[in-house]
């Protein structure tokens, strides 16, 4: 199987994009990797932070490879991936976007995530009085990834740089309901509803989104370019 390094700590979304990729992948996690740090996410896109956290992934295993030397075969290649993802609603602007994990947060210290319900509800109030038409919205994911390149004897990383990171990105459009519903998936899922659906994103059930969720669509477009990679 492949290794790939998801530059992540969220359970969640490594098991969703592990279930799209495959048994072809071997999906790792920064909880696989004790000292890796955490990104600060302070780009202005979802690229911008994506890009952001597999460059800074990469410089530290630059400094301590010996965890990817232990997960690949000697002369293998290893795959950082990192997600930036979230909603745009478009009658706030686009908002929450690049700030949709502390969306509710921002009301007090604007620096750690707020939990799921606080997002949630802070969304419904801002929405409270906008009839069904102003409330569309979409979700949107970009996936960057970066080969890491292992020379054997003795093993050592090649030198890497951020011209070598391809994007994938991934959209579905919908509409924010005026209710949580569904207790299925995680973020705003109870609250969007893809367009052509009446069930929100916590009702379809993991395996109808992972076939239709932004993040899946972003996926299945990694997935495309690692296959080719290998052919």
């Amino acid at each position: 199987m492949t290794p790939l390094l998801m530059a992540t700590r969220n359970a969640h979304k490594v098991q969703e994009v592990s279930q799209i990729l495959g048994s072809e992948f071997r999906c790792l996690s920064l909880g696989d990797f004790p000292g890796a740090p955490a990104a600060v996410e302070d780009a202005a896109t979802f690229a911008g932070n994506a890009t952001k956290k597999v460059l800074s992934l990469a410089e530290w295993l630059a400094k301590n490879p010996e965890p990817v030397f232990k997960a690949v075969a000697p002369g293998a290649p290893f795959y950082i991936v990192a997600d930036d993802s979230g909603l745009e609603v478009d009658a706030l602007d686009g908002a929450p976007g690049v700030h949709s994990a502390r969306f509710a947060a921002e009301d007090a210290s604007g620096a750690a995530n707020a939990p799921d319900s606080a997002n949630n509800v802070k969304l419904l109030r801002l929405l409270e009085d906008r009839p069904a038409p102003q409330r569309t919205a979409r979700f949107r994911c970009v996936l960057a990834l970066l080969r890491l390149d292992i020379l054997p004897k003795p093993p050592r990383l090649l030198p890497f740089s951020a011209s070598q990171i391809v994007l994938f990105d991934g959209v579905c459009e919908g509409s924010i309901s005026k209710a949580a519903s569904g207790c299925g998936g995680f973020g705003y899922d109870p609250l969007f509803v893809l367009a052509g659906h009446a069930e929100s994103f916590a009702e379809l059930g993991q395996e109808t989104k992972n076939e239709l969720s932004h993040r899946a669509r972003a996926v299945k477009k990694l997935r495309q370019f690692l296959q080719k990679e290998f052919l």
